[in-house]
């Protein structure tokens, strides 16, 4: 209480109550104290402080339990693994395997500089036992020793170095906290990180007796506890820099997209692999079928010839832009192909003999694909009635292959019809030579492939007969490319059509297998990624394609395909969640995150958005009517 007494000290304050001021606990004015006033305003301040949530009691684990070592923490088991020696010559980039496994773990370097001239004293000192233990064992004529004259080269160079300034000199210490569900699977990850760093001939050691201070030096505190380091100049310690920026840039080649992690180009040279075969998986809308079209457009720039098969005339509009040849092949089309043609020559080595006995099996699985399942005896007459098929248009292992003509579905149905036992294949195949199909497959070729771009349009085909088709076109296209060698890429569009029967699957495979030799490479492509995977023959293809792009992915599919590819966690979610156009690029042992970039003109060429499309065929239409204005 504060009265004021004017009366007695008119200028002066008298307190009657001894009080304290202090401050509010918000900064505002000074208040009175009562301790039992205070007392109990504390009480209400720790009954309202334990209902609040803070960051702490977020983060922090339900219970820490700490063992000789590994820790406990929660329901996570810790361990601690620092390193204590490094090899002679260390490369760049030796860490990145241990930052790209699987797992998940916690990684601390802690760098300690060391003035140079207490490093240039006693390296001075080191030089001088060195040369005294040299001259010593010259003098007692004992056998060199190699080690010791390594070790004074590189302490001279070392010297150099230090006081040239081009090298600093640290004491490195570097820890690695690995966490797992239970401690089976604790020893094993620490037992696979010790097997890599052992391979580096980097030498590791786990925490005894100290799993606590091992965890702590590893936390984002910057508090190195356990302070086991090792001498290192600064070279070798930026080799152990762990984030690796991977490029794929090469000084040929074609661009394939933008390198996300640094914004680089991604040039590559699909020819320079072993093979030059990919494989596109990616969800209906992703982007696949532009980006290859890219990929086409940039690859005639640079004289490859192209074939593709497009089943939905995704690729007609670019096939015009370019004065490429779009060939369409359906029932009622003057375009035809007859899967009974020979290639002409495949390298001269080939004798007539094999070429007959390679067609006979490549019809067979046509056959198959036509007519379903064949017992063992109907495989047998097939098997005999190709052979006497060919035989009817003096095709034999005598004969001269360029100057046959080719039989037909007919031939070959008459064939059967006079065959003992063949009579019932010859009804179930006369719809394809006389019944509903018949305009399919029972001419003699008549499309050429002289142009750099050609494509084969199925898009008219009921989807019974879309099977067959790019069959006996993948067919041709390997008869052609085996007798004129050329560096081709052939492109199928949704392959999963081929993926559905056993015969046509073995068949692409055999083709992605053998087209190496022959300068081709194969791309497929698939929106329908659980079909094709779970083939036996779609996994070998992807085994045998040296180049793999992944955009977006389906939550369906992604599991496989994290599976088959090997992805990390980070790597799914982002086929989970990236745009139109972007995703994985894989090129032999390295891959990147891509960005498929086009500029306006190619985008024009390209475009599969119907809105695009609609848009330039009316700037089309205006454009052609215009032109005849101005004739009249």
């Amino acid at each position: 209480m504060v009265n004021f007494n004017k009366e007695e000290q008119p200028n002066k304050i008298t307190l009657q109550t001894p009080i304290t001021l202090v401050p509010k606990p918000a900064g505002g004015p000074l208040i009175e104290e009562n301790p039992e006033l205070t007392r109990e305003v504390i009480e209400e301040e720790k009954a309202f402080r334990r209902g609040i949530l803070s960051v702490r009691d977020v983060i922090a684990p339900a219970s820490l339990k700490v063992e000789s070592n590994f820790l406990r923490l929660g329901n996570q088991f810790l361990r601690t693994i620092f390193v204590i020696s490094y090899p002679r010559y260390i490369s760049v980039g030796w860490f990145a395997p241990i930052i790209n496994l699987n797992s998940t773990f916690d990684v601390s370097m802690f760098f300690y500089p060391v003035k140079s001239a207490i490093i240039l004293k006693q390296l001075k000192n080191k030089v001088g036992t060195l040369e005294a233990q040299i001259v010593s064992d010259a003098e007692k004529g004992a056998a060199r020793d190699p080690l010791r004259e390594t070790a004074l080269r590189d302490i001279e160079y070392l010297r150099d170095a230090l006081t040239q300034g081009t090298e600093k000199f640290f004491q490195f210490a570097l820890y690695i906290t690995l966490y797992s569900e239970n401690l089976e699977e604790l020893d094993r990850l620490s037992d696979s990180v010790e097997d890599i760093l052992g391979s580096r001939l980097v030498y590791s050691r786990r925490v005894y007796y100290q799993s606590e201070q091992g965890f702590n030096s590893t936390l984002p505190l910057g508090d190195d506890e356990l302070y086991i380091t090792f001498n290192m100049n600064s070279s070798p310690i930026a080799s152990s820099f762990p984030f690796i920026s991977s490029e794929l840039t090469s000084d040929r080649g074609i661009l394939y997209g933008i390198n996300r992690h640094n914004n680089s180009l991604i040039l590559f040279d699909r020819f320079s692999l072993q093979n030059a075969n990919s494989v596109v998986f990616a969800t209906s809308g992703a982007g696949k079928s532009y980006a290859i079209k890219l990929e086409i457009l940039r690859s005639l720039m640079l004289g490859t010839d192209v074939i593709v098969i497009d089943p939905e005339y995704e690729y007609k509009h670019l096939a015009e832009a370019v004065g490429g040849t779009y060939i369409n092949i359906s029932l009622s089309s003057e375009n035809k192909i007859n899967p009974f043609d020979l290639p002409r020559s495949i390298g001269g080595e080939a004798k007539p003999k094999d070429i007959i006995r390679s067609a006979v099996i490549t019809l067979k699985g046509l056959v198959r694909l036509m007519l379903g399942k064949l017992s063992y005896d109907e495989d047998s007459i097939v098997d005999r009635a190709l052979l006497e098929t060919y035989a009817k248009k003096d095709i034999t292992p005598d004969s001269d292959l360029t100057k046959i003509e080719a039989p037909i579905m007919s031939d070959f149905e008459q064939i059967l019809d006079g065959m003992e036992g063949g009579a019932d294949l010859a009804l179930r195949l006369r719809k394809y030579t006389e019944g509903t199909f018949a305009g399919l497959l029972n001419n003699q070729t008549n499309v050429a492939m002289s142009n750099q771009l050609v494509c084969f349009s199925v898009r008219d085909l009921e989807d019974e007969l879309r099977p067959i088709a790019i069959y006996t076109i993948v067919n041709y296209i390997w008869n052609v490319v085996r007798s004129e060698m050329k560096k081709r890429i052939l492109v199928i569009d949704e392959a999963w059509w081929m993926m559905q029967h056993e015969d046509s699957a073995k068949f692409i495979f055999a083709l992605v297998k053998r087209c190496r030799k022959y300068y081709l490479g194969v791309t497929t492509i698939t929106q329908d990624v659980n079909d094709f995977l779970t083939s036996p023959y779609g996994q070998a293809i992807v085994t045998n394609s040296s180049l793999q792009i992944l955009l977006k992915q389906s939550p369906a599919a992604i599991d496989l395909i994290q599976k088959t590819f090997l992805l990390t966690e980070g790597e799914k979610y982002l086929l989970l969640e990236c745009g139109i156009g972007e995703g994985i690029f894989f090129a032999g042992n390295k891959h990147v995150a891509m960005k498929v970039v086009a500029s306006y003109t190619e985008d024009q060429l390209i475009t599969s958005d119907p809105r695009q499309l609609l848009e330039l065929e009316e700037a089309k239409k205006e454009f052609e009517e215009s032109q005849r204005e101005e004739a009249a």
